[in-house]
């Protein structure tokens, strides 16, 4: 087979985690890399491997998913998706004054900016 080197810098913990996820799989880093890329497929359909170390041992799997990339402005709908929580949870935050948003017609918007900068601060 032909292979190509391939270099690239992990964080600590991602690096210790491919170790220890090749010590239990019994399979070489390399191995692990490889299946993850030709895993990938197309464009529309993209796979996580999810690595974690519990007590119990570790667990290895994977989820589809879908990017989202949310427009500037999103609806109460809009950013309860995107944030993974309900709705009610982001109005509640947005009448408290806890969320950053704006009543416009009697519904609140929100700029992806200011939620990014939010969370950044919470």
């Amino acid at each position: 087979m032909d292979r190509t080197p391939l270099y690239v810098r992990l964080p600590a913990a991602e690096a210790r985690r491919l170790d220890e996820a090749a010590h239990k799989l019994r399979r070489s880093k390399q191995d692990l890399v490889t299946r993850l890329v030709a895993s990938l497929g197309d464009a529309d359909t993209l796979r996580r491997v999810t690595v974690e170390t519990t007590d119990d041992g570790l667990t290895v799997g994977h989820a589809k998913f879908r990017p989202f990339a949310p427009p500037d402005v999103l609806t109460t709908a809009q950013l309860a998706e995107w944030l993974q929580v309900d709705e009610p949870t982001i109005a509640e935050l947005a009448e408290a004054g806890d969320l950053p948003g704006r009543k416009l017609g009697g519904e609140w918007r929100f700029a992806r900016e200011a939620v990014l900068a939010w969370l950044a601060n919470r």
